[in-house]
């Protein structure tokens, strides 16, 4: 595909050099529809991005669009803060009919603000004011968001550095497999639990992400979960699943930690619970959790009506059954197997994936072969973007709503990527 540079002056002169994405895809994007993009020429992308995991059922959905044009033009609420609307009314019974009842959860539901850091400064708030302790747990290449709080149990080192002041209260620990399963699950964090002279101040909960995303498709094994999970009974800490981007359906089920069995005492929504990449984001924790005084958290954008709307439209048409679970699956399968195929072809290069359900990360011993991957797809029509605290993942994310033919297209391109990368 040949690509003329689009005028791109107007970025570099009015925008802030915190930009980022748009570095690695140079061009004008102008509509975008299903799981395709289109730029200013005219030159289709195929999407493996999903607005980062905002766009889980494709850009545009007719089903969600129908539904924000037709509340839109009866002068539906659009901003709301905190207030009872019928939208957020029909959101709340919805979510508690399709999603809370058939699990046998009975979380609370609370509106922290529009995005998913919103949601964690929420959670990490909620369990100090719950146990009456400082220290959080977190696990090694995690990331939670980029505020103060959810930094400071973010394992990213540059992206840490940002804050410009000491980052504490958080304390690391390695993740599953972090340690090449040469130490038995959780050995350092119990002794350290169990030891009165450790130095570690009693907790009061554990964040953990099932898949971590950011930090390079690092998936936990179910076992390693309720290991966790018994960990946080025997010791009094609340265990905070962080779910914003692999919620939402992104590994099979709604909620990614359904795999392993266990029920967190908070957890995390946000990214594509809105189904149309409105903000939007939910901390949801167990009734006794809720010790909050009103307004003790808020936030004025914490009442976006519209993204109700989708969000309500979204689970009706997508989680009333099973489908979307069995299709995720089966999409997911369908990668696994190119991927396989892919590594074993590469082999002298060290390349191996991993992943669940739509979300697959593939990385070579050469660190910066996925970057160099990730151009020449966006050079083939197809956006990819790196993951890992290296950039050494090549992360696929593609809608959940991808057709087989469309995912084909895609893992083509991919394959091509990384043999014209070789």
């Amino acid at each position: 595909m040949t690509i003329t540079q689009p005028d791109l002056s107007v970025f570099e002169a009015v925008e802030s050099e915190v930009r980022s994405y748009c570095r690695g895809w140079p061009t004008l994007f102008d509509r975008a529809q299903g799981s395709y993009l289109y730029d200013e020429d005219g030159h289709t992308y195929l999407d493996f991005f999903a607005g980062a995991g905002s766009l889980n059922y494709g850009h545009n959905n007719p089903v969600l669009k129908r539904a924000l044009i037709d509340y839109l033009e009866r002068d539906g609420i659009t901003h709301g803060l905190d207030m009872s609307t019928t939208a957020k009314r029909a959101f709340l019974e919805t979510f508690r009919d399709v999603v809370l009842r058939p699990r046998a959860m009975d979380h609370k539901v609370m509106f922290p603000g529009p995005t998913g850091t919103n949601a964690v400064e929420a959670a990490l708030k909620l369990a100090r004011k719950v146990k009456g302790r400082e220290a959080i747990v977190s696990f090694t290449n995690a990331f939670h968001g980029m505020s103060l709080g959810a930094l400071a149990v973010t394992g990213n080192s540059f992206k840490r550095a940002g804050a410009g002041i000491p980052l504490v209260h958080g304390t690391p620990m390695p993740f599953d497999d972090y340690l090449d399963g040469q130490t038995p699950d959780f050995i350092w964090l119990e002794r350290l639990l169990e030891d009165s002279g450790s130095g570690l101040n009693t907790p009061a909960a554990v964040i953990v992400e099932t898949v971590q995303g950011e930090g390079g498709v690092n998936v936990a094994r179910a076992e390693w979960l309720r290991g966790l999970a018994d960990l946080c009974r025997r010791h009094d800490m609340l265990l905070i699943v962080d779910d914003i981007q692999m919620g939402c359906g992104r590994t099979g089920p709604f909620f990614s930690f359904e795999e392993a069995g266990i029920v967190p005492d908070i957890i995390t929504v946000s990214k594509s619970i809105s189904g149309y990449g409105l903000p939007m984001s939910l901390t949801l924790f167990r009734p006794e959790l809720d010790i909050w005084e009103p307004g003790e958290h808020n936030g004025t954008f914490r009442g976006n009506n519209p993204a109700f709307v989708t969000a309500a439209a979204t689970l009706n048409t997508y989680w009333t059954d099973d489908q979307m679970e069995k299709q995720t699956l089966s999409r997911g399968e369908q990668i696994e197997v190119t991927l396989r195929a892919l590594v074993a072809e590469h082999a002298r290069a060290g390349a191996s994936y991993r992943g669940r359900g739509l979300v697959w990360g593939l990385e070579f011993t050469d660190r910066d072969r996925a970057t160099a991957v990730c151009r020449r797809a966006f050079e083939l029509g197809l956006l990819l973007e790196t993951s890992g605290p290296e950039s050494e993942v090549v992360k696929l994310l593609p809608a959940l709503t991808i057709t087989p033919e469309e995912l084909d297209e895609g893992l083509r391109i991919l394959a091509r990527s990384v043999r014209e990368t070789d």
